[in-house]
């Protein structure tokens, strides 16, 4: 039997004595497990070393972590700016709000210092990691499932998500006067079309990473250029408040900046014609690492 709506988790912490962990910050650590287990076994297809990637991505995730949490704090600073806005609430991550953008923008920041201090070659790194990150986002965005966040007009659809009015204070549904969780109705989960989105684009990437000898940086240019597709037409039917630029979300024109950024590396890159996608790990004095 075809259920009437995707249900809704009522409850978004586990309680452990004092300790309260978020499901929403444990989608994340999943994500990055992903990412650096993946990206660490095409690194030594590339000629890396075991566990190079793990180093890197010492510095790369804290980078990352603190470019998303800017980011969204910069695009949509009413919650903690505004008259009724709470600064302190700026660091409360584990409530929601990481801009992938800032994340991808501050977390390439450091993994390019990472690959300095390790001697691994920046854009052959970038094209290894490229479809865990794909995988990790996926990952990631089921946190927004259970923050009840994140979702699209009222639907009637089979697949319409059971969304529950929330209470991010306490990392749970708010309840009535017998004690049962409150319902808003059932919406679009632009999170799962996201999830699946960028699932789609990794093994995309994967299956043209086997068949095509793409130079160093296309196949990171590949996700820049890619992502922003499927996140354009989600940003179209998402429904949360977000800040606008001529009647545009913000995150629509990010998308189409982001996309072009990525058709010009693509390009900029494929004219290298002198270098091969199996280039040597280690930077050289005409690396692209220090250029």
């Amino acid at each position: 039997m075809i259920p009437a709506a995707l249900p809704s988790p009522s409850v978004g912490v586990i309680e452990l004595g004092p300790l309260t962990i978020h499901a929403y910050a444990l989608c994340i650590l999943a994500g990055i497990f992903v990412a650096i287990w993946m990206g660490d076994r095409r690194l030594q297809d590339r000629g890396g070393e075991p566990g190079v990637v793990l180093d890197i991505a010492m510095w790369a995730v804290p980078f990352g972590i603190i470019g998303g949490r800017l980011y969204h704090v910069i695009t949509t600073p009413q919650p903690y700016f505004g008259d009724e806005g709470s600064p302190i609430d700026a660091l409360k991550i584990w409530n929601g709000g990481l801009g992938i953008w800032g994340a991808v923008a501050l977390g390439a920041l450091g993994a390019w210092i990472g690959c300095r201090k390790e001697g691994v070659r920046f854009l052959t790194f970038a094209d290894a990691v490229v479809p865990g990150i794909l995988v990790a986002q996926a990952i990631g965005r089921w946190g927004n499932w259970f923050n009840n966040e994140i979702y699209g007009p009222r639907t009637d659809l089979p697949w319409g998500l059971e969304i529950h009015r929330w209470d991010s204070g306490a990392g749970r549904a708010a309840v009535d006067a017998a004690g049962d969780p409150i319902v808003l109705g059932t919406f679009h989960p632009t999170f799962l079309y996201e999830s699946l989105f960028l699932l789609a684009l990794a093994v995309l990437i994967l299956a043209l990473d086997r068949r095509i000898r793409f130079v160093p940086g296309q196949v990171m240019a590949l996700y820049i250029a890619g992502y922003p597709v499927g996140r354009l037409f989600i940003e179209m039917i998402r429904t949360d408040a977000a800040n606008t630029i001529f009647g545009l979300r913000v995150n629509i024109w990010t998308s189409i900046i982001v996309f072009a950024l990525g058709v010009v590396f693509y390009i900029t890159f494929g004219r290298r014609t002198g270098e091969s996608a199996e280039a040597n790990i280690s930077p050289s004095e005409n690396s692209t690492l220090t250029r």
